[in-house]
């Protein structure tokens, strides 16, 4: 549309929160719906590409960007201005009209402050951090959710020989298959986020019925709500199945009810059972670590997100917006995708509506 932009980036590479994630990885979104505009991701990648093929499809894109990506800057406030923004960089000040956040809303694992928590003798670790699961070979292991990344987990678990695996669970999840009949369920993520919420919800709970039967035989406890309309209420999105369920209906995976505290070299459930586990892995989602750079602008929720970030696009504040900020059903890519070009659009308005050229403006 015109308007020059520079891109800002923390790390010295593309795609290096990618990178971290655990080598077993695989997109929980069909190759169809994972793409950014301009590119495909090759069909020899799969249904569900691999990490590593994500990592080089966003090298691709990068290098096909009509734009300057400066790596090793990292913005560390915001400030509003007369005519824009005032950017605190590792580098030094910059000055900006439009400012896109697109920091991602799972950067910075969180965890729960447990009692006992410093003290536990065993393996702690969060899902972000998983590695091969190939050492976890033998050893009793303690997954902390049962969400998309608990899910994840115990999808990988599934397929190593282990002593015990038992999953922590406050609230039964919604669990979406990988495949029905053959079918790559994912592809009608689009029509099903396009119903009513109550309607998607009932949709979910009936593939979810259909696949697996009742979940509640084998000790999972029941959704407290619907699938759609807990990710429109805080950002949960739908747990993908890939192996978990067989086990759980295997008995190789054990239900138990929500951690209490730690105690040594145990873990004390609600129910006052306890549990030895070599490895607990909590799976208890991210934060965006927005506070310091936009704390002080009062745009942000209790967990850290934009508060417009689900709303139709819009500036948050006058040249200030967001790209990816808000999980779907049809997954970040998608949703990034369809919603730059609108980013874009008003930005290109606005410079217009102020009577500047926007081949002169930087955003």
């Amino acid at each position: 549309m015109g308007v020059p932009v520079t891109l800002l980036e923390k790390n010295d590479g593309v795609a290096e929160p990618w990178r971290r994630r655990h080598p077993q990885l695989h997109l929980n979104t069909h190759r169809a719906l994972s793409a950014l505009p301009g590119l495909d991701i090759p069909k020899q990648a799969g249904a569900f590409p691999t990490r590593d093929t994500i990592v080089t499809y966003l090298e691709d894109y990068a290098r096909g960007l009509d734009a300057p990506i400066e790596y090793g800057v990292e913005v560390s406030r915001l400030d509003p201005t007369d005519d824009g923004w005032r950017l605190a960089t590792s580098t030094g000040p910059r000055t900006a009209r439009h400012v896109v956040i697109a920091t991602g809303r799972d950067r910075v694992p969180w965890m729960p402050d447990w009692p006992g928590k410093e003290g536990f003798s065993g393996e702690l670790l969060h899902s972000a951090y998983l590695g091969d699961v190939a050492r976890f070979k033998h050893k009793r292991v303690l997954v902390i959710g049962a969400g998309n990344s608990g899910t994840d987990v115990m999808n990988h678990l599934a397929r190593i020989e282990t002593e015990a695996i038992w999953v922590s669970v406050r609230n039964g999840p919604t669990i979406f298959p990988t495949r029905l009949l053959g079918m790559p369920m994912q592809r009608l993520a689009p029509l099903v986020a396009a119903l009513p919420v109550g309607a998607a919800d009932r949709v979910l709970t009936a593939l979810e019925r259909l696949a697996f039967g009742d979940l509640r035989r084998h000790g999972m406890p029941p959704t407290a709500e619907g699938a759609v309309s807990r990710l429109a209420r805080e950002g949960t999105v739908v747990a993908v199945d890939d192996g978990f369920v067989a086990a759980l209906k295997a008995g190789r995976i054990s239900v138990v009810p929500s951690v209490h505290r730690f105690d040594g070299t145990g873990v004390i459930l609600a129910d006052a059972r306890r549990l030895e586990p070599d490895a607990v892995i909590v799976a208890t989602g991210y934060r965006t670590g927005l506070e310091p750079m936009l704390g002080h602008l009062d745009v942000l929720d209790e967990a850290g997100c934009p508060r417009q970030c689900a709303r139709p696009v819009a500036p948050v504040l006058p040249g200030l917006w967001f790209a990816g900020m808000w999980p779907s059903l049809t997954g970040f890519f998608y949703e990034t995708a369809k919603r730059s070009p609108l980013i874009a659009a008003g930005i290109a308005d606005d410079l217009e509506s102020r009577g500047l050229s926007t081949l002169e403006q930087t955003a």
